[in-house]
């Protein structure tokens, strides 16, 4: 039996690609497995095949509990009946009985076939999946295996297949078996029924990919693609910047004719790409990006990264486009939010504005109109600004000298100061055990309390989506905490009990 063992572990491991130790586990398990069910009841069998030899042995194990934790009498003992079979056995050892092993030929055929099966196809999961991660970020090929209405299993060669859900593929995007596809491989997923090797049709990244595919000059790094944005299937904007002056991006990456960009377009379906010229500025690669439409004015604010910009109105649908997606494309691009409104409608709102601050300034710093005006007039919107910006800054607007700056400081600095005073008495404190609850920290806690939620116990009465509306976390940590928080009264029931 024993050579015939080693023969098993050397001819599957060679038709299956896997190595000889994961088929001497596999064994193992078919042994022990077998062993079990001729016991008839609920043991636990550990089987050990020496690799050399191929001779094996069997031993039934038990777990030491305590009395009132005896679950299962056939794998667990006692301390009193541990200690009968161990002297210094303690509850927790694991205590081992050699028995006799069953016969490796009268294993039954169907039990080996499944036990060692299953073991081998995890392996080579775990073996394609190691292969695989290497590959995350590429494109890869394939062939269609199956199909289904959510998702394809595409065959990548060596009994490696994929899963391409529906939402990861082109909208309309119809595949057949035996069809190839060329996909991105974003993650090797770890789910319970093994690795699994996820692909996508629909992110940037594949863009990006496929032109540095079709375009040299973006391998040999002449050229970077520095963000893309897609609305898959029918339109994505690319920003491109040269590292040599003497290439022009756009040209290289369009190519002769158009056919670097008609290939890229015609491998994802005919997806319209607009390919935009790189700007580290963001205000003149939003310009970039919403071209063809002119941009008239544009303001920018760079602490909540938004941006007006205003459009003549006869190109207002043009810069926004169908359903929004022209500025949307454009938005992903720069990563800033754009609003886009006409010339009269930009105004406007920049009067509105200036309205609003110079009635701030004239209120909570005692000025009249025309010195609020000029205050606006030379770049001020907030008290912060007048509070903390250089002094000669103020000085050098026309009128004003040191006394007049010292004196806005000053009123500006006062008015934080006691708005900072009234928001801090306004603060709920938090009590002692909400504070020191296991995965709470002050800013949570602070928030909970000034929606009412002070105490541990009142954290404890909760509903998760209520939490989550309320703090704005995401459920599982809305549960975590929710449940750290009873914790006392499960402990009450215990003592009750």
């Amino acid at each position: 039996m024993s050579k015939e063992i080693l023969l098993v572990a050397d001819v599957l491991a060679n038709e299956k690609g896997v190595s000889q130790e994961d088929i001497f586990e596999a064994i193992e398990a078919a042994l022990a497995t077998a062993t079990e069910k001729k016991l008839g009841a609920e043991v636990e069998v550990r089987v050990t095949v020496d690799r050399t030899t191929g001779e094996y042995a069997s031993v039934r194990v038990w777990t030491v509990v305590d009395d009132e934790a005896l679950e299962n009498p056939d794998a667990q003992l006692t301390l009193a009946e541990a200690l009968l079979k161990k002297p210094d056995a303690a509850v927790g050892d694991v205590i081992e009985e050699t028995i006799e092993s069953i016969s490796f030929g009268r294993i039954p055929a169907q039990l080996a076939k499944q036990v060692i099966a299953q073991k081998i196809r995890a392996a080579e999961k775990a073996k394609i999946a190691e292969f695989y991660s290497q590959k995350v970020g590429d494109l890869v090929n394939g062939v269609v295996k199956r199909v289904t209405r959510e998702f394809v299993i595409v065959d990548l060669g060596g009994n490696a297949d994929a899963f391409l859900s529906r939402e990861e593929m082109l909208p309309r995007e119809a595949m057949r078996m035996g069809d190839r596809v060329r996909a991105y491989l974003y993650e090797i997923s770890e789910e319970t029924r093994g690795p699994q090797v996820l692909l996508s049709r629909t992110r940037p990244e594949m863009l990006i990919k496929l032109f540095s595919i079709e375009v040299p000059e973006i391998g040999e790094e002449l050229i970077e693609i520095k963000s893309a944005a897609r609305d898959p299937g029918i339109r994505a904007k690319i920003a491109v910047k040269t590292n040599d002056g003497r290439i022009d991006p756009i040209g290289a990456c369009v190519g002769m004719r158009g056919s670097r960009v008609q290939s890229v377009s015609g491998e994802l379906g005919g997806e319209r790409i607009d390919i935009v010229l790189w700007d580290d500025n963001p205000a003149q690669l939003a310009i970039n990006a919403l071209s063809p439409a002119e941009v008239v004015s544009i303001v920018a604010d760079e602490e909540t990264r938004t941006m007006d910009v205003a459009v003549k109105a006869e190109q207002l649908s043009q810069a926004i486009g169908r359903s929004g997606q022209n500025v949307r494309l454009a938005s992903e691009l720069i990563g800033w939010t754009i609003n886009i409104m006409s010339e009269e409608d930009f105004e406007l709102k920049r009067a509105q504005e200036s309205e609003t601050v110079a009635n701030l300034f004239m209120e909570k710093l005692g000025l009249d109109e025309d010195v609020a005006a000029v205050l606006l007039e030379a770049g001020f919107t907030t008290l912060e600004e007048i509070a903390y910006v250089p002094e000669a800054e103020l000085c050098a607007i026309e009128g004003f000298d040191e006394d007049v700056a010292k004196e806005l400081q000053k009123r500006a600095k006062d008015i934080l100061l006691t708005q900072a005073i009234a928001k801090e008495q306004e603060r709920v404190e938090p009590a002692k055990d909400l504070l020191e609850l296991e995965g709470m920290d002050p800013q949570l806690a602070y928030a909970l309390a000034s929606k009412g939620i002070i105490t541990q116990e009142d954290l404890a009465e909760q509903a998760v989506d209520d939490v989550v509306e309320l703090v704005r976390i995401d459920k599982e940590r809305a549960g975590e905490l929710i449940m750290a928080a009873r914790a006392p009264w499960f402990a009450d029931d215990e003592i009750e009990k």
